[in-house]
């Protein structure tokens, strides 16, 4: 499981016109990438890091800040660019197995007591952010 993690001031994601996540303080944007392999212990390595990292202001972490999170599925994560000219996609968990991870990464976040909001899993998403410092991480967990 990847997750690229975003420092923002503010971000949305916006399906078909409609705002159906969004963030309107200091946090992160968490674009969450799955591979078939993945499972639990996956799930928990990222959500600990997304909410314990100390990549906030004042080198606070989510948890220590009380800030929010929007989580946006992203499989893109895992295309493939080494050869040729266009990605390839087979490192990416088909959607039965990677929509379950992703809304268990939500979830593991929801019971640290962290605000989440997020996109819509497999649709044309437009996301939206402003990027603070700029401060973007990569968090990969172990393969499973």
């Amino acid at each position: 499981m990847r997750a690229v993690l975003q420092r923002v001031t503010r971000a949305s994601v916006t399906v078909d016109g409609v705002v159906v996540g969004a963030i309107d303080r200091p946090g992160l944007l968490a674009l969450v990438g799955v591979t078939p392999g993945d499972g639990p212990a996956q799930v928990e390595h990222v959500a600990r890091k997304i909410a314990e990292l100390r990549i906030l202001r004042d080198e606070r972490s989510v948890l220590d800040a009380g800030a929010p999170v929007l989580v946006v599925s992203q499989f893109t994560l895992y295309g493939e660019t080494r050869k040729g000219r266009r990605p390839t996609w087979n490192a990416a968990a088909p959607g039965p197995v990677a929509e379950p991870l992703v809304d268990a990464v939500v979830e593991a976040l929801r019971a640290r007591n962290v605000e989440v909001a997020t996109g819509t899993f497999g649709a044309d998403m437009a996301v939206e952010l402003v990027n603070d410092g700029p401060v973007t991480l990569l968090v990969e967990s172990a393969p499973g």
